[in-house]
């Protein structure tokens, strides 16, 4: 088996900004396995606030380079505890590795990933599409670039949050859903949860920072007057039980946890502890995307517009178009590189 790694930098659409940070550019690491000619495809983004890299996730590869011909005799569910220890609990790293080894399987099977897992494919959840921080106008600029989505993500964490959220609805029957990016204390979230939800707002996601006391958290999961979904709080495998009874429901991140492994994990613990479940993404291409929606028939909520945030990249796979997530007719993960395109893309 052989393992090709491909460094490409993927322009977005708009400048994406955050509570934290903006970016105008996604440099993203695609990682290819290959065995008896057939191809699988994973992807992970560079993420300095993680401190995840171009240079740390690869030598986190590079380690377990050796080791990559054990997936032609065992799945990726039996190897991942096997892959983590030998990449030091590299999460960025291992979700990459662990995407392509599940579209491979798929493929070397020649059936879909979800139905790998015993999934069935039947009501789906529709995607948000997310609007970053902005001047106001620019965010209902954003907004009027796509309309006809079902349910917008409003990216807060400022100081005129509430007056965002009050002029995009001007603009928009859509229900919202805001995500503060830990901007805001205990008291902001449940004071800001009754104003947004007179405007039809559907949950907050992370309004706290992390190291909010317990108290606090538990505190606005009471008084909220919406549902919150962890984030930040919600990484690994091990947070899912620790989120219980402090918030309603958890948005998974596959890079975050360490792939589409124990994502599955993540989403079957959270639905038997009674929360609410979500996928979401980073700014990434139709690899990524395509991962991550083998999972919708587990959601409650989706959020896969990574690939609709970019300008272009040399990939195709998956397709979210106003929401409606569209499976390609390929085994796997249905993800393919396009590789007569990838030197416009190189870093």
């Amino acid at each position: 088996m052989k393992m090709q790694l491909y460094r490409l930098n993927l322009p977005l659409a708009h400048t994406f900004t955050i509570s934290r940070e903006s970016i105008t550019t996604q440099p993203s690491l695609i990682v290819e396995l290959e065995h008896n000619g057939v191809v699988g495809f994973g992807e992970v983004t560079e993420n300095r606030f993680y401190g995840h890299t171009f240079d740390s996730i690869s030598s986190s590869l590079e380690r377990v380079r050796e080791m990559i011909g054990d997936y032609s005799h065992h799945s990726p569910v039996e190897l991942w505890p096997k892959m983590r220890d030998a990449m030091r609990n590299d999460m960025f790293a291992l979700s990459a590795l662990d995407i392509a080894a599940h579209d491979l399987r798929g493929k070397t099977l020649g059936i879909p990933t979800w139905q790998d897992w015993g999934l069935e494919w039947t009501g789906e959840p529709y995607s948000s599409y997310t609007i970053g921080i902005d001047t106001i106008e620019q965010m209902v600029a954003k907004l009027r670039e796509q309309p006809g989505w079902r349910t917008y993500k409003i990216k807060l964490g400022t100081s005129n949050d509430l007056a965002i959220v009050s002029e995009l609805r001007k603009h928009t029957d859509a229900v919202f859903r805001v995500d503060a990016n830990c901007g805001w204390t205990a008291d902001e979230t449940i004071a800001n949860s009754k104003a947004l939800a007179e405007l039809g707002v559907e949950f907050i996601e992370q309004p706290m920072p992390t190291e909010t006391i317990k108290a606090d958290k538990q505190r606005v999961y009471r008084e909220s007057a919406l549902p919150i979904i962890a984030d930040e709080d919600c990484q690994v495998s091990e947070d899912v039980g620790r989120c219980a009874g402090l918030v309603h429901g958890v948005n998974v991140k596959i890079c975050k946890c360490g792939g589409l492994t124990p994502a599955l994990q993540m989403l079957r613990e959270a639905r038997r502890l009674g929360m609410k479940t979500m996928v979401g993404c980073m700014v990434e291409s139709a690899i990524g995307i395509s991962g991550a929606s083998q999972l919708l028939p587990l959601m409650d909520y989706a959020d896969l517009d990574g690939a609709v945030l970019l300008a272009d990249s040399p990939t195709t796979g998956v397709r979210v178009e106003k929401g409606v997530v569209t499976l390609t007719n390929r085994a796997g993960t249905g993800a393919l590189l396009q590789y007569d395109r990838l030197d416009s893309f190189r870093c």
